[in-house]
This record gives structure tokens, sequence and C-alpha cells, in this order.
């Protein structure tokens, strides 16, 4: 089938100033594409950029970028962080399940959409490749598509094909993928971690991980499980070396027997050659793959996920650090919530107890602005390389006496002074 491509600079002048633009995320952030639009920051005004989590670099930070583009994020990335929380930024508070309402409701209506995506095949569909989420409601809303088609892209199976139909304008590169390795950052305290969250892992549950490095120590202690499945919203390396020793089989899950479930993936090159046109691995849209309703169905459902800071009630705070915005709410909640009602499921939060400058992770208050992602009412286990603290059905009190002990040994004695000057002498 024949594609008449175009260069980028030609294809981005569909982008007029006033537009809203969405921005395909994590690894499919077209950056070819984007550094030809950001050459015309001096001929456009008032472009708002609609996208959850970026990667690479697209030129964020060149100069007067503010002057053009504004960024609206649904999830904040390292490479955006900066702007988001600067006048020519802001951020959404939005579920992942939920994202697309945005989208197919015109709460924020669209006028281009630039995507990443596999050559056509011979019936003339491309895929979405490693990041289906939101990008297939965004497609589908968007009133024009450009697309940024590379050779390098995986060809991924499930929600992700777009017909070249549909795509207004089409750009032909061959260059390498972001690439993230979250193994390569496994030390000593999150294998801890990892160890503890696999002890409280049976033999075929369903596992989703949020994104980071302690998600993947805890697959590295998983080599000795039998039949695990995934369905989550994303994943990483950490995966490959279970599915090769033979311990996801993805068996006894009730949604997709038999295949793993995800919405994007971020990791190696490693990783987007074993996706690649790999009917073992389904991609789907977040607003199916978050939704509760889908994740309880699978019988215990684990879902593991972390957290800035988190108080000595069990109240979450994952997306900002006091009022600077971090990262975002993601899918967190879909997956907690999600586990929690699965029969046999256990929500976790696994973090190391204190910040890279050795503050304390668990404290009496949260930060003034800080935003509570998961309530403590949604909060069961919580894991730090101190141990594992289970916090349903405790009260207040004792969530505090239970969350002191996992905190950092230096930090114990003035969190035992705080819950003593909120809740007294133990009756």
């Amino acid at each position: 089938m024949k594609v008449n491509y175009q260069l980028a600079e030609e294809a981005v002048k569909e982008v007029k100033s006033g537009n809203r633009v969405f921005v395909h995320g994590s690894a499919a952030t077209p950056l070819h594409l984007l550094k030809a639009l950001f050459k015309r920051k001096y001929e456009l005004s008032n472009v708002e950029l609609v996208c959850i989590s970026t990667l690479g670099d697209a030129g964020f930070d060149q100069k007067d970028f503010g002057k053009s583009f504004f960024i609206n994020s649904l999830f904040v990335s390292e490479n955006i962080r900066e702007i988001v929380n600067s006048e020519n930024g802001d951020y959404v508070p939005v579920f992942l399940s939920e994202i697309h309402q945005l989208f197919d409701k015109r709460i924020l209506d669209l006028d281009v959409a630039i995507i990443h995506v596999s050559p056509p095949d011979i019936h003339g569909y491309c895929s979405l490749g490693t990041s289906i989420d939101i990008a297939r409601s965004a497609v589908r809303n968007a009133k024009y598509i450009i697309a940024q088609v590379n050779k390098q892209m995986p060809r991924t199976l499930g929600d992700g094909m777009v017909h070249i139909s549909n795509i207004n304008a089409m750009v032909e590169v061959d260059e390498a993928i972001p690439e993230v390795s979250y193994q390569s950052k496994i030390n000593e305290n999150a294998l801890t971690i990892g160890k503890y969250c696999a002890e409280l892992i049976e033999d075929r549950s369903s596992l989703q991980m949020g994104i980071g490095a302690i998600p993947d120590a805890v697959l590295s202690c998983l080599h000795t499980h039998k039949d695990l499945g995934i369905h989550t919203e994303m994943f990483s390396d950490g995966v490959i070396p279970l599915v090769e020793k033979g311990v996801i089989t993805n068996k006894y899950k009730t949604k997709h027997r038999g295949k793993i479930a995800t919405g994007f993936i971020i990791g190696t090159r490693k990783l987007y050659d074993f996706v690649n046109d790999n009917p073992f691995v389904i991609f789907l849209e977040s607003s199916y793959v978050n939704d509760t309703k889908v994740i309880r169905t699978n019988s215990r459902s684990v879902a593991i996920n972390s957290a800035l800071e988190i108080d000595i009630t069990g109240q979450i705070c994952a997306d900002s650090i006091g009022s600077y915005q971090y990262s975002g709410v993601g899918g967190q909640m879909d997956f907690m919530r999600g586990a929690a009602l699965s029969d046999g499921g256990k929500p976790i939060i696994a973090m190391s107890s204190v910040t890279n400058k050795g503050e304390s992770k668990i404290v009496p208050f949260l930060k003034m602005g800080a935003g509570i992602v998961t309530t403590r009412a949604h909060v069961h286990y919580v894991v730090t390389e101190f141990g594992v603290a289970y916090l349903f059905g405790k009260n207040l009190k004792q969530r505090a006496d239970a969350l002191v002990k996992i905190a950092h040994p230096a930090h114990r004695e003035e969190l035992e002074k705080a819950i003593f000057l909120r809740f007294g002498k133990e009756k």
C-alpha cells in the first residue's frame, strides 16, 4: 500500500496558534515531530500541549518556549517538571482510567494529535507501539492526526491499531526510541523491599507494578514463584526473565488468560524487541486496563505502587513534594482499589524509608500543599526496607504504631514523640 510521506516541517504546519495539541507519551514521545514543531515557536502563540509522561530530549527547556507553548500535563515527568511548576504549565489531577473521558466528552477538545507509530502493515494498519494507554482515545477524538512513522517502533497487538486512512500527515523516520533501565537503578534497599513484597505474593497472583526500581526489584525476587500473571498499566524489563523462566504464565487470570495485559511499557531496546509482534502481550486502553471492575475480576490481584511521603495515619502523597508537582495521580488508585476488591488481592505501597537526603518518608503530617493520591481508607500494606506494616482495620493510633516500626531507626524517636503528642499514652 502506497504511503505519501511528508517532511516534519511541512506536517507540523497544521498546528495553529490557539490549538490544543495531544502529544503521545512515554517511550512513544514523538521527538522528531516535536523538535520540528518547536522550531515554529516564534510564529505561534498560545498552543496548549496535553500529555502524560514524556521521555527524551525534545527541547522543552529551550529559551522562550513559554512564549508560544503551554503544557497542560496529565502526568508530570522529569523533562517537563520545571515547566509544569512555572507559569508556562500546569497539572490536571485525574485518574489514568478516566483521562479518556476528557477527550471523549470534549472537556479537553483536541485540535491535533501528534503520535508515534510503527510502519503500516500490508493492510495499511500502523500500531501505536509502546504506548496505547490514552493515545487511542486521543486519536479517536482529535480533528487532525500527525504521525511519526518509525521503523524502530515495535508493532504491538491489541487496541493500538490505526489505519493510515485515519492519519492526515505522516513523517517517516528511523530513530531510536527513548530507553530507561530501571534494573540498573536497583540498590540494596530496593532489593530488601523487593524481598518483603515477594513474601506477600502468592503463586497464581496477578501483578500490577508502578514505575521505578522497586517494582523491578520485586520482580527479581519472584523466580521461585509459580504461574504468575500480569495485568498492569505498565511494565519494564524485569518481566522478561520471569517469562523466559516460565514463572509468568498468565494461566490463572480471569481476564485475558494466557496473555500479559498492559497499557504501555518503558524500558530498554530488549523490552521493545520482546513485545514486537508478540501475541503473548496485549496492549489495551487505560480506560479498560485500569478499570477497577476489570482488575478485581482477577483473583489474588496484587498492586505494587510507591509513595513520596506517608503520614502516620496512612495518607499517601505520591504526586507532589509539598505544593511542587512531581508526578501525577496516574493509575495508583485504580489498582490499589481494584486489588483490594479482588478475591485474595493485596494493595501494597512499597517505598524506601528515607529520601535521598536522609529525610523520613514516614512523617507526622504531610508537607503543606501535598496532594493525597491514596486515602488512608484504601491503604492495606506498607513496605519499607525495615519490614511490612498492615494497616487495614487498624485505628489511627494502631496505624501510627505499625508505621513507626518500619521507619528508619534514625527517625523513630521523633515519630514516637509525635505519636505521643497526638494520641497520648497507650491505653
